[in-house]
């Protein structure tokens, strides 16, 4: 009976995730933390997954990407970092994933889509680089003073030009190869983790990144993306059947929401509205515009 009962035990345990602490997680980055589908708009991205698996495990008390927001280069996610408004969810964090660096070489790549070409200025992309260690360092050390308790994750990032012409994907390649470089080293040496996405995500890249013009991936490369950070954290990875249904929500929504929640903080109307377009991108700026024109 005794025996039985250790091996029941001994079951039981080896169910339980090996990290099964409760979680105040904020989602920092860019789109792909924000979530951004193939056809611009906002839905479920992998942070949002990732916190459906720690709820499921019950070791979610708190989730929130409202710090992310598609476009971020990592000066801009060092600025978010340093707003007032981030502060409350920040020092909160037990729990921090970070999607940064992308958008510091995307604006150099000009891709035709119908043709497949692509081009780079090689120095720019070198310079780009140089940035991003620096300004990751910086996040890092923002982090470290203003979110004491979390433990953070930097993401790497996969492929996303699957349909370039096989002669150009080379020199794509060895880019991204050298962006996760940084990242991982960057993550090392500040007692970050380091999420390997490439290995997985690259394998089956056209079925995750189904739009040819696009750089985003749908649910199931956000899935693999989750799990890429599930396996490190040491949870359970999360199954196809279990992803929600799509719910996207365009810019404009997406930028009501953050004007209502900046409203509710004690800050001068000014303020606030420099605050809300400080957070707005280009490809959603405009929407911003016709949203306050709505107001006024």
């Amino acid at each position: 009976m005794r025996r039985l009962c250790i091996m029941i035990l001994g079951c039981w345990l080896c169910m339980v995730p090996a990290t099964s602490a409760q979680q105040y997680y904020v989602a920092l980055g860019d789109s792909l933390a924000a979530g951004q589908t193939p056809n611009r708009m906002i839905d479920a991205g992998y942070a949002d997954f990732i916190a459906q698996r720690l709820a499921s495990q019950r070791q979610l008390t708190h989730f929130t990407k409202q710090l992310a927001f598609s476009g971020f280069t990592t000066a801009q996610v060092l600025e978010r970092v340093q707003e007032p408004l981030a502060q409350p969810d920040l020092q909160k964090a037990t729990l921090i994933t970070i999607s940064a660096g992308a958008n510091d070489l995307l604006g150099l790549v000009s891709t035709d889509a119908a043709t497949g070409e692509v081009r780079f200025d090689q120095l720019a992309a070198d310079f780009a680089l140089n940035e991003v260690r620096k300004n990751m360092q910086l996040i890092l050390d923002e982090l470290a003073t203003r979110a004491p308790q979390a433990t953070i994750y930097v993401m790497g990032y996969y492929f996303p030009y699957p349909y370039v012409h096989d002669v150009q994907k080379e020199g794509l390649m060895r880019q991204q190869d050298i962006l996760n470089a940084i990242l991982q080293q960057v993550a090392a040496a500040n007692d970050a983790i380091f999420v390997d996405v490439a290995t997985s995500f690259n394998k089956q890249a056209v079925t995750y990144l189904p739009n040819a013009a696009d750089v985003h991936p749908n649910f199931e490369g956000y899935r693999v993306m989750a799990n890429a950070f599930l396996r490190a954290y040491g949870a359970p990875e999360l199954r196809s059947e279990e992803l929600p249904q799509p719910n996207p929500l365009t810019f404009e929504e997406v930028l009501t929401q953050l004007t209502e929640r900046v409203e509710q903080q004690s800050e001068p109307i000014a303020q606030q509205q420099a605050t809300v377009e400080r957070y707005a991108m280009p490809h959603g700026y405009y929407a911003l515009q016709r949203l306050y024109a709505v107001a006024r």
